[in-house]
């Protein structure tokens, strides 16, 4: 069971949503704005497992909620637009979004997004083994999720974090793109390569002099090259 965070000015879109979550179990909660949205995850951080975000909403747009609510609450979010321009994926990547449907949508279609969401960001059963890799000036502490450059720490979306894990653990091997992709979003991922392009440029500027390590493999994919 989610507790999900439903955030449209459309009461219809609301209640479509809220109708096919709580048939599959799942707790909701609802938000006509953006404002609405940052004051309940403000009030209670880890209320919320997941949210669903619209875009364009009155009092406060679905990107400036995003990024007041990344001050105090690390639920991943998933959003919702019916604009699908490159620019806006991007802005809302770069903001640490964690998937991007455009409207009209399948609410079945919506839901397996969740799920797929929640069984990346969910810690496994068990104490993790603490675990920290460095590569010159870069370091990765798996354990807590903390990225640094030349000692200064960078804060990655969790999609850049998911990704550049991905590339470490799988290092000196040539990987496709069909393999980061289903390595990273998973098997049932509806996206297209466009996607990957774009988490590979936004991880390569966050980690400064060493995007060196990420090496594009034209035709095939990338590969992750460091001692």
């Amino acid at each position: 069971m989610y507790r999900i965070l439903v955030v449209d000015d459309e009461q219809r879109i609301r209640e479509l949503i809220r109708k096919y979550a709580e048939f599959e179990g799942h707790e909701v909660s609802e938000a006509t704005n953006g404002m609405e949205a940052v004051e309940l995850c403000r009030r209670d951080p880890n209320r919320f497992d997941v949210i669903i975000m619209d875009v364009m909403m009155p009092e406060l747009d679905g990107f400036s909620a995003v990024k007041e609510i990344r001050k105090t609450c690390a639920a991943p979010v998933l959003m919702l637009s019916a604009r699908g321009e490159e620019y806006d994926r991007i802005h809302g990547f770069e903001l640490g979004v964690d998937d991007y449907v455009v409207k009209p949508f399948s609410p079945k279609e919506l839901m397996m997004r969740v799920a797929a969401i929640m069984n990346r960001v969910r810690p496994q059963d068990g104490p993790a083994q603490r675990n920290v890799l460095r590569f010159e000036g870069l370091a990765i502490d798996f354990d807590a999720r903390i990225v640094t450059v030349d000692g200064a720490r960078v804060e990655l979306s969790p999609k850049e974090y998911e990704l550049l894990c991905y590339l470490v653990r799988n290092r000196g091997l040539a990987l496709t793109r069909e393999m980061l992709i289903t390595g990273v979003w998973g098997y049932d991922f509806y996206g297209d390569d466009r996607t990957l392009d774009t988490h590979i440029k936004l991880l390569r500027r966050s980690l400064g002099p060493y995007s060196k390590f990420i090496v594009t493999l034209r035709g095939v994919g990338y590969r992750f090259e460091a001692q």
